[in-house]
């Protein structure tokens, strides 16, 4: 085996196994164990368990961002906002692995963390695309970032709970979501007050 494929195998098994227990439980004793390697292997590529950590975080969270951002990239805001809920759900369901270590230890309502800050890069795309929609219609773009950050948090939660539940399908489980925000972006009103529905 190369180095690089080496490297490549221990990312795969750390990968399974930061999915399957989280940083604080995965060891790099059981890295190497079952990557049928000894522990300074794996210390020589990687420095230790935080230096693998940070390389299949990075990982992940380039795979959804650029997933996520490509599927932002024109068309009707209706379109956009199907595209990138059809993304997200897209990267759970073919990255399971994947957004379980995101979110495992930086759920959706942190603050902090890998996906929080990954949440944050997304939120900004949606916003410039916002503002600029917010602008055409007579809104108040300043507003753009309160709307995307509704926006993004919305679908990454639900995103976190269609990681477990897998019902209703993907396709359908992002309908719904767009058609939440859709229809109620499309009758946003200009200066909302609370009570104002009386």
């Amino acid at each position: 085996m190369t180095g690089e494929e080496r490297r490549q195998q221990l990312l795969d098994v750390a990968r399974a196994l930061f999915a399957e227990k989280g940083f604080e439980a995965a060891s790099i004793e059981e890295i190497a164990h079952r990557a049928g390697v000894s522990k300074p292997v794996v210390y020589e590529h990687f420095g230790g368990k935080e230096g693998i950590y940070a390389v299949v975080v990075d990982r992940e969270m380039r795979a959804l961002l650029d997933s996520m951002v490509s599927a932002l990239s024109a068309g009707h805001p209706r379109a956009l906002l199907e595209q990138a809920a059809g993304a997200l759900l897209e990267y759970i369901d073919t990255s399971t692995d994947g957004f379980r270590i995101l979110v495992r230890d930086s759920p959706v309502a942190s603050t902090t963390g890998t996906f929080s800050s990954l949440l944050n890069d997304i939120a900004s795309q949606v916003e410039h695309i916002l503002g600029l929609q917010f602008t055409a219609k007579g809104y108040d773009a300043k507003l753009a970032p309160l709307y995307s950050q509704a926006l993004v948090g919305m679908v990454a939660l639900v995103g976190q709970w269609w990681l477990e539940a897998r019902k209703p399908k993907k396709d359908e489980v992002a309908a719904h979501l767009v058609n939440i925000a859709w229809n109620g972006l499309s009758h946003l009103e200009h200066k909302p007050k609370l009570g104002s529905w009386r």
